[in-house]
């Protein structure tokens, strides 16, 4: 089934030497380059206008098409929809060099095996017409699912800590992430004593990368990419309240249960849970 129920057409495959038919119409190359941008169109504006020729591909492929990448490619171009726009985000790592140390535990390696073995975190800010509002996430390497999403008004150690205590309510309890690693850079919120007791008390293994080096905490990074082409450039906000409906939004339902992604088996993070967890049942 097409976004929104539709059927798709029968696949009709271009017929080489193909004319025009007696009454004038057109070939049949010309009629499936139609319906095929129609879907494409449809498929775009299905998927909140966010996903490029790679994920469009694949979405089209589940609702029955025939088709390749390059020609999804070529017929998003043929009609401008363009589905990313760059902005650049400020930093927030500040540095507390007092602070305990902790060593890499990942070393670039962004893979689990498993749920519940791998979270990797980090903070951003969302500019609003009425002041900043900031991010905070939970993320598992396994299935790329956003776990936890706390927001508010200050990048301090207590939004940090939200998103631990919403990241583990999401996986069950305490018992269901025991000796988790959680990778973030180096910044004082992670190193803050009530950030560090709370992971301790909750048997959480900290992580840190280098400091100033974005690609040692890279899969946090990817998904603040994502955010910004997907969501902030797209938006202005008026205030705090109104962006974190739509980044909340975005998170937990886009993201999590419709975004595909390459690290998922190109699934949407819950989707290859669920997938998984048939799996292994079966």
């Amino acid at each position: 089934m097409l976004p929104g129920g539709r059927r798709p057409p029968q696949d009709r495959c271009p017929v080489p030497g193909a004319k025009l038919s007696p009454g004038g119409g057109l070939t049949a190359t010309e009629e499936r380059r139609r319906a095929l941008d129609a879907a494409v169109r449809a498929g775009f504006d299905a998927a909140e206008r966010l996903h490029g020729s790679p994920r469009l591909h694949a979405d089209l492929r589940e609702a029955g098409w025939k088709v390749s990448e390059k020609t999804v490619a070529d017929s998003m171009r043929r009609q401008s929809l363009v589905a990313r726009r760059i902005r650049r985000r400020n930093g927030l790592t500040r540095q507390d060099k007092a602070a305990p140390k902790f060593p890499d535990l990942l070393n670039r390696d962004f893979t689990a095996a498993e749920p519940n073995r791998r979270w990797v975190g980090d903070m951003t800010e969302i500019p609003t017409a009425a002041g900043k509002l900031y991010l905070a996430t939970v993320i598992d390497l396994y299935s790329r699912r956003l776990l936890g999403a706390a927001t508010g008004l200050h990048p301090n150690a207590e939004l940090a800590c939200e998103a631990i205590r919403m990241a583990v309510a999401a996986r069950g309890g305490a018992d269901g992430i025991a000796g988790v690693i959680f990778h973030t850079d180096r910044g004082s919120t992670y190193t803050a004593g009530a950030f560090a007791t709370l992971c301790r008390r909750l048997d959480i293994r900290q992580s840190m990368g280098r400091v100033g080096s974005c690609f040692d905490n890279a899969a946090a990074e990817a998904f603040f990419s994502s955010l910004e082409w997907e969501v902030l450039s797209r938006n202005d906000f008026d205030t705090t309240a109104k962006a974190r409906a739509v980044v909340i939004d975005w998170c937990y339902g886009f993201y999590n249960h419709r975004r595909r992604h390459s690290a998922a088996a190109g699934l949407a993070p819950i989707v290859y849970e669920n997938a998984a967890l048939t799996r292994d049942a079966a």
